[in-house]
């Protein structure tokens, strides 16, 4: 069974994909996808997240085209941009979502709704866009957030 997150992650792709294709209409989408969901948590972590890769998104593109070598960014496909928008979107807002946590549940995600080699490249460009961002000190973890830094290093 999909845990709660995962839904709300695949809700919030969702939504910005109908944003995407529709070039417009973001508070209708959001209103209608969203209409299910009562706890109003949820509901301000999805709303929350969307409007901060939408806010961010000149940052976030170029972070994306960055880590894209010898690769078009015109070439990815919608799907997969969007999760890399979403998984670096989550990694810069949600304080409380351990960075590994959010990589993983967007190559989940990318699994289930994109290629069968979506989640490697998705993993790959996360990962790097990961670095940048510590070395940026823009990831900002609190609570269950830390746990990643907390948790000792294992011998290979």
């Amino acid at each position: 069974m999909k845990s709660k997150r995962r839904k709300l992650r695949e809700k919030v792709l969702q939504i910005l994909y109908a944003y995407e294709m529709n070039g417009g209409g973001l508070s209708e989408i959001i209103e209608d996808q969203l209409q299910d969901i009562t706890v109003k948590e949820d509901k301000e972590f999805c709303t929350g997240l969307i409007n901060f890769v939408l806010a961010e998104r000149k940052e976030i593109e170029d972070k994306i085209e960055k880590r894209l070598v010898n690769w078009d960014v015109t070439r990815i496909a919608v799907l997969d941009k969007l999760l890399l928008k979403i998984g670096i979107g989550e990694l810069m807002f949600a304080v409380d979502i351990p960075p590994k946590v959010t990589i993983n549940e967007t190559i989940e995600i990318a699994k289930e709704y994109s290629t069968a080699k979506s989640g490697k490249f998705i993993n790959g460009i996360l990962d790097a866009i990961l670095l940048d961002l510590k070395k940026e000190g823009k990831i900002k973890k609190v609570g269950r957030g830390l746990i990643e830094n907390s948790l000792p290093k294992q011998a290979n």
